[in-house]
């Protein structure tokens, strides 16, 4: 459902994803995590078609994130870090404009609203005022909108990021049931977070893949008890503490 192949993306004279390949099969749940500034976000806007690569290819449900990007918009939901919305909007009301411009047909987009509203636990805010809500209902109110489609394939960039701890199992649960029929591919700096969800974890570092393997598998390769933030610290050591 994912294939990517040699993608770079330069910013001036800094590369900020350099020859980066992987594939995410249908059904997989995969982990995408690195520092700050390793190139995770950059990777994810490329695949949503809202960057341009300088150069590589990337694929999502076979149609090319540049030329395909229509088709790609119309299959895949995406979860920003930083989530866009129309704070002067309300819920219900929010989340039916944008099954419109999703393309939900009429005849759907009640039953699509109600159902996202239900998954995402919005029921007791649906009518309220979205700049008003917390951080942690805006979160929530970002995954219903990359929901709203009913896409095959779901980019999450930070999903749990200001929930608080009932919100955060609730969400991990949602992402492990939507693993069942959909490819998800999710970044976290919470990586016990990735052992309870992803079968499986990419790491990116300086732009670079530096391990990609089942989690389970990644976590035995650098000892039994080792927990995969170890693994996480080893692979992406900085020399004299240096922080990027």
């Amino acid at each position: 459902m994912i294939e990517v192949r040699n993608l770079t993306k330069l910013y001036g004279e800094t590369v900020a994803v350099d020859r980066v390949s992987f594939d995410v099969a249908r059904g997989e749940v995969v982990g995408f995590v690195g520092c700050n500034g390793a190139g995770k976000t950059t990777t994810m806007r490329i695949l949503t078609s809202f960057a341009a690569a300088t150069d590589g290819d990337a694929y999502m449900g076979g149609y090319h994130v540049f030329r395909d990007s229509d088709q790609v918009r119309r299959i895949v939901g995406y979860l920003p870090e930083n989530t866009p919305l129309y704070n002067e909007m309300r819920v219900r009301e929010y989340l039916m404009f944008r099954a419109r411009l999703k393309g939900v047909p009429a005849c759907l987009r009640k039953r699509r609203v109600a159902e996202c509203v239900e998954r995402c636990g919005l029921a007791e805010v649906g009518t309220r005022i979205i700049g008003h809500l917390s951080k942690g209902y805006r979160q929530r109110v970002g995954l219903a909108d990359a929901l709203i489609g009913d896409p095959k394939i779901l980019i999450l960039d930070e999903p749990t990021v200001g929930l608080d701890p009932n919100q955060v199992r609730e969400t991990r649960e949602l992402i492990r049931e939507l693993g069942e029929t959909r490819t998800v591919l999710l970044s976290t700096h919470i990586l016990p977070e990735v052992e309870l969800i992803c079968g499986r974890t990419i790491i990116i570092d300086r732009g670079r893949i530096v391990a990609d393997a089942p989690t389970a598998e990644l976590m035995r390769k650098y000892g039994a008890d080792e927990r995969l933030e170890d693994v996480f610290v080893r692979l992406t050591a900085r020399e004299g503490g240096e922080e990027e």
